[in-house]
């Protein structure tokens, strides 16, 4: 087991896992994780079915908490502040922290007002400030083009990459810092997929990314760290292009190999 630490020189972390230790009920999930996701860049935490990625990004934002009953030890800091401190507001937390999940899940309602129900949430509702957010926000996510003549047409009548790239617009037309995606291209089809992560590539100059994917090939393509979780541990974590070159324990090489998982 390894604990990450910043590996690139100087750049400062935005997230920080301290020996996160993570149960849904008794049952543990994460073991003692120490891990930096480094800020404006894409992490890719890999790994089997059933080792933990998925509860592993959920527990920045806190979203498992919302149907499951957890416990937590240790420590993940968000610019230096542990988002389980007892002060810390889960709306805000969950704003500053968007979730794009592995199916698309557009609401029933329009494409405009899909993107503008975060900011209608927050309290904004002047009309010029919402077509300001939906229209930079569709744009950001790549969308725009395709949607501006019909936003007042129905999400459910988009592709289903279109509707992952509005689910990405609905995350940051709340202006985030960090986007947790989990697994958000195992639905698309290699053509969507190939949109999502030229747009991932873009967004990173913007915000910090942390994806949980099953393809190694995406992982490769488009993070530049990766962590390999095995049975709720961090195996080993570095520079992308190191651990798919050169991995540095022999259970990173059997699975990125396709020996088992």
């Amino acid at each position: 087991m390894q604990n990450a630490k910043n590996t690139k020189g100087q750049q400062p972390a935005k997230i920080k896992l301290e020996e996160l230790t993570f149960y849904y009920g008794d049952y543990k999930v994460i073991d003692h994780v120490s891990l930096e996701f480094i800020e404006h860049h894409v992490t890719a935490i890999i790994g089997p079915s059933g080792c933990g990625k998925s509860t592993l990004i959920k527990s920045i934002n806190r979203i498992s908490e919302i149907t499951n009953e957890v416990q937590v030890e240790g420590k993940v800091l968000l610019d230096n502040k542990n988002v389980y401190d007892r002060d810390v507001n889960l709306a805000d937390l969950r704003r500053r922290v968007g979730m794009v999940f592995q199916r698309p899940n557009p609401f029933p309602k329009t494409i405009y007002d899909n993107v503008a129900f975060g900011p209608r949430l927050s309290g904004i509702n002047d009309r010029k400030r919402l077509d300001e957010i939906v229209e930079y926000s569709l744009t950001r996510s790549a969308l725009w083009n395709e949607v501006k003549d019909r936003l007042n047409q129905s999400a459910m009548g988009l592709s289903g990459g279109q509707q992952q790239r509005l689910c990405i617009a609905r995350a940051l037309a709340v202006d985030p810092e960090v986007l947790l995606m989990d697994e958000p291209c195992s639905a698309l089809d290699p053509t969507a997929t190939a949109r999502i992560e030229e747009l991932i590539e873009d967004l990173k100059k913007y915000y910090t990314i942390v994806i949980v994917t099953h393809s190694m090939q995406q992982a490769a393509r488009i993070s530049d760290y990766t962590g390999f979780l095995l049975h709720g541990q961090l195996i080993e974590y570095n520079i992308t292009t190191n651990i798919f070159t050169n991995p540095g324990k022999k259970a990173t090489e059997d699975y990125i190999t396709g020996r088992f998982g």
